[in-house]
């Protein structure tokens, strides 16, 4: 029973490559129903990991993810350790806390993005994704990710406004030359802020493919058990 389990599972691998065009038809519903419930894993993964990314604090309190000044490499790491104790001793206006506030707030508004980002992947893309555990979030980073950054980024420049971010770089490039020194400017915080908060959330994605995958009974659905299980 094993054993033909093993042989069905690599069968719709292969018909998965072969493309649905030149499929029978049930061959070809079979496998349009795979592509189907793999876009419902990620789309069920994403929109956790924001929910969970939105509660406040969510960003700061998980040290694997928290987004920290834009300064690294050379002087710029001296710079940024020197500003993060300063940080710690509330002589920067908390800058730090507010740039994950920022990521959080985006991360509320970021649903849509990244439900339009899933629904726009294609059947072709299937076979890649079946034999990895985060093999989805892998290609949607891959295929979507331009794109996602592209949207997510204006999410992320009106959080940074709207906790005060921009004000606190402002004021700390009038009274700290070594800010001034290292260019940290408010576009350059934007971008760094945005990459930092997409890599936490493929991240949170990631861990919830996963977990989805290995819960066939659960939310993954039934479809994905002969196929994506282990």
């Amino acid at each position: 029973m094993e054993n033909r389990h093993f042989t069905d599972r690599r069968s719709m691998i292969a018909l998965l490559g072969m493309g649905a065009l030149i499929l029978p038809v049930t061959a070809r519903a079979q496998v349009l129903g795979l592509g189907s419930g793999l876009t419902s894993l990620l789309g069920k993964a994403s929109d956790s990991s924001l929910d969970k990314l939105s509660v406040p604090g969510a960003y700061y309190n998980d040290s694997a993810i928290r987004i920290m000044l834009p300064l690294v490499g050379g002087a710029g790491g001296a710079i940024g350790k020197l500003l993060g104790g300063a940080d710690k001793l509330g002589l920067t206006d908390g800058i730090t806390r507010k740039l994950n506030d920022a990521a959080g707030l985006a991360a509320r508004e970021a649903k849509p993005v990244f439900r339009a980002a899933i629904d726009q992947l294609k059947l072709t893309d299937v076979p890649g994704i079946v034999g990895q555990n985060d093999g989805a979030t892998q290609y949607l980073r891959r295929s979507s990710g331009d794109v996602l950054r592209g949207k997510f980024r204006p999410l992320i420049d009106a959080a940074l406004g709207q906790v005060g971010a921009f004000g606190a770089l402002d004021k700390l490039g009038k009274t700290n030359s070594l800010v001034r020194a290292a260019g940290l400017t408010r576009d350059k915080l934007t971008g760094s802020v945005t990459d930092q908060a997409l890599n936490g959330i493929y991240r949170y994605i990631a861990g919830e493919e996963g977990r989805l995958r290995s819960d066939p009974l659960g939310k993954a659905g039934g479809l994905l058990k002969g196929v994506l299980g282990n």
